[in-house]
């Protein structure tokens, strides 16, 4: 029995055309994630390497065994690395490469094309990365102007630090080091900012379960920046 081909080659061949045999790039990029899941761990990687154990957290449905099957593939194909988080941490995490960062637009674009249908359902389950990026796609960059604020989110007990700054919103785990923002929001669940960010009400009418600190003038000019693009109508 002859060795299999393992060069670039042939590589290339067991992947593309492998479900469709079609040359469209598009269809390329099905091949390549368009396996159940495998979106929406790359999402829980877009704003830091993650473990293991984390990513089996925020996918509760995954099982570890196809978990540990689609990490396996996305690095054979270079999306995703493994990286060892010096001390005190000394854990490995997995990461997207700089090549599997580049697919954070395209998850935009795919994002504000289906919120636009009725059928959405924006009260299923969210976890705090997907709010998160959800954020960052939903910005209004013309309307930020000058304004330059460190946020602070505490989301089902996960932080992270936000940076508005030149009409774009970044964000990076650890917001707990953040002593002292400019703006803080904390809530039990990702689903608890939506009504606030989105639908433009106020806390107290969503049951207070988001709470902001910071000076409101400010919040309220944070929170006007976000928006959601209209719903199709028949």
């Amino acid at each position: 029995m002859g060795r299999a081909d393992t060069s670039p080659a042939g590589k290339r061949g067991e992947v593309h055309g492998r479900w469709y045999a079609d040359g469209c790039g598009a269809a390329f990029a099905m091949e390549l994630i368009g396996e159940r899941w495998t979106l929406l761990i790359v999402r829980e990687m877009m704003l830091g390497g993650r473990r293991f154990t984390e990513l089996r957290a925020a996918l509760p449905g995954l099982s570890a065994k196809t978990l540990t099957e689609r990490l396996g593939s996305l690095q054979a194909l270079g999306i995703v690395e493994k990286r060892h988080l010096p001390p005190p941490a000394s854990a490995q995490v997995y990461a997207l490469t700089e090549w599997g960062r580049g697919l954070e637009p395209v998850m935009q674009e795919l994002g504000r094309w289906a919120v636009r249908s009725p059928l959405h359902d924006p009260q299923l389950t969210m976890t705090p990365v997907a709010l998160l990026l959800s954020m960052r796609t939903m910005l209004a960059a013309e309307r930020v102007g000058d304004l330059g604020l460190w946020i602070g989110f505490e989301i089902a007990g996960q932080h992270f630090a936000g940076r508005l700054a030149h009409g774009e919103l970044s964000v990076h785990p650890g917001g707990e080091r953040l002593a002292a923002p400019d703006l803080r929001f904390t809530a039990p669940d990702a689903r608890d900012f939506l009504p606030v960010f989105y639908g433009k009400k106020a806390p107290e009418e969503c049951g207070s379960r988001l709470t902001i600190e910071g000076d409101p003038r400010l919040a309220a000019r944070f929170l006007a920046l976000f928006e959601l693009p209209a719903k199709l109508t028949g």
